[in-house]
């Protein structure tokens, strides 16, 4: 009787396996401070939740710990921040000030955790809606379980909660095709909306998909003009009202060119779009070997030349175009960084998921069926392990010391007016640890920066810049692991 009863409801038990395997592998060192891989964006990313929970949620006026001329090469004495619009940051600080029992860099992870299951649930109901049920789970599985999106699925980044709104649009799309619901139409906007102003580059996973149910719509109606017309509307309402917001955030910003980034260089900054590097460093470093630990590569390509229904495929291809399309334009930020290539996971994990399935289940010879499905749980064990070979360093805690510098020069360093130069060779992460607004590098003489405000000056290294300052300035403490030192304007150490 409860076998059977397991037998019945054996999809929801194996989704819910699913999704409680996805939360437990990314609560994996969910305490870690944020010191580990791509720390200093992390940083500047829970900066900006800081401060939102400091100014009672300016969302208009996203500021961060660094004053420097590091990230927009011009003088930024109030620490503006404008890249994304701040919703995953509004998130992180309002879960935060909900329940402030739990750790502030906790409750990032966790923002950003929320996110990824929220994509595995879109990316799920999406492959099911348009292919069926084992290929979804399929799908889901890879999403949950490759290494490089269970790690960045757990970093203070709003990538995945781009992608998360970017599939939940294109689901909400699909559904208003289906059943022409006015509130499925809605939703399409504001999901996709909220996708573009968290992450613009969530325009390759969204764009493509979308793109392609409208001409696939009017196509249908080719014979009549009127009906097309009609029906065209709401496609055009979708794509203007999506775009809008992101427009209208990009204007504000341009009120605050000292918060902006340069980004120009993302492009093709050395030239390195489809040269040898870009496809050794995209598609083998990246893809194959980090993301896929090499065995990944059978099932993705078998994946990409199995067929089924070909409006279907053409659908599914259309994200796979789309994630080609992202690593061409942003050359230069996807060899720079590997968190770039979060956007193109739905895709990859789309057509792993066909090629298991294609795999596992489209043969009728009953002989055939053991061995593959023997194959199939060999590659899938040595993707996920080789691919955390390459992951496993990403958890480190490379130097441990700005942890306990930066939480000491917290303890003993006044709240208020205190500007801090916090330097580890231009990294914010130093500086987010003393939880002080400053510089994560000297950028000038030390008596223009004391002009500047700076007040103290914490170090990790005693080189010859920190000695000297030592000679000419108050120590106010010194450990062999950092040194906190007061600045003052032609104060000078009386034992010199």
């Amino acid at each position: 009787m409860l076998w059977k009863k397991i037998k019945k409801h054996q999809g929801k038990i194996l989704l819910l396996l699913l999704f409680s395997i996805a939360l437990l592998t990314r609560l994996y060192k969910i305490n870690s401070p944020v010191a580990d891989w791509h720390s200093w964006r992390q940083a500047d990313t829970a900066s900006v939740s800081k401060y939102l929970l400091k100014n009672n949620f300016d969302l208009l006026h996203p500021r961060f710990h660094d004053l420097s001329i590091m990230a927009s090469r011009q003088e930024n004495p109030q620490g503006w921040r404008f890249v994304e619009f701040p919703i995953y940051n509004a998130l992180h600080a309002g879960f935060y000030k909900i329940l402030p029992a739990i750790d502030f860099d906790v409750w990032g992870r966790l923002t950003t955790i929320l996110s990824s299951l929220m994509g595995l649930s879109f990316l799920y109901l999406l492959v099911k809606k348009v292919w069926d049920e084992k290929t979804a789970f399929l799908t889901g599985l890879f999403f949950a379980l490759l290494p490089f999106n269970i790690y960045y699925s757990r970093t203070i980044l709003p990538g995945p909660l781009a992608v998360a709104f970017s599939l939940a649009a294109i689901y909400f799309l699909l559904q208003y095709i289906e059943v022409k619901n006015m509130a499925s139409l809605l939703l399409t906007i504001l999901c996709g909306a909220i996708a573009l102003l968290t992450k613009p580059y969530a325009i390759f996973l969204i764009a493509p998909p979308c793109i392609y149910l409208t001409i696939d719509q009017l196509w249908q109606k080719r014979k009549n003009l009127p009906e097309i017309l009609k029906s065209s509307f709401p496609f055009l309402i979708v794509a203007v009202l999506m775009i809008a917001p992101l427009f209208l955030w990009r204007l504000w910003m341009k009120n605050f060119p000292a918060g902006i980034p340069s980004n120009i260089w993302l492009l093709n900054a050395g030239g390195m779009r489809l040269k040898a590097v870009w496809w050794r460093w995209l598609f083998y470093e990246r893809i194959a070997k980090t993301i896929l630990g090499g065995w990944g590569v059978f099932l993705l390509s078998l994946g990409l030349t199995a067929k089924r229904d070909k409006k279907a495929d053409i659908f599914m291809a259309s994200f796979l175009i789309g994630a080609l399309a992202y690593l061409v334009t942003f050359a230069r930020g996807n060899i720079q960084h590997d968190y770039y290539q979060l956007i193109i996971i739905p895709a990859l994990c789309i057509y792993l998921g066909r090629g298991s399935s294609f795999l596992l289940y489209e043969s009728k010879n009953k002989f055939y069926q053991w061995p593959a499905k023997l194959l199939f749980a060999i590659i899938f064990i040595f993707t996920v392990g080789f691919s955390f070979f390459e992951v496993r360093g990403y958890y480190q805690i490379n130097h441990p010391d700005i942890i306990i510098a930066g939480q000491r020069a917290d303890q003993i360093l006044p709240l208020n007016a205190t500007k801090v130069i916090a330097s580890y060779q231009g990294d914010t992460a130093f500086l987010y640890q003393i939880n002080r607004p400053g510089w994560p590098v000297i950028t000038a003489p030390l008596e223009e920066m004391i002009d500047k405000g700076a007040t103290h000056y914490v170090a990790i290294n005693f080189d010859e810049v920190t000695r000297n300052i030592m000679q000419d300035y108050q120590v106010l403490e010194k450990t062999d692991r950092y040194v906190i030192i007061k600045l003052e304007k032609r104060q000078i150490n009386p034992s010199k």
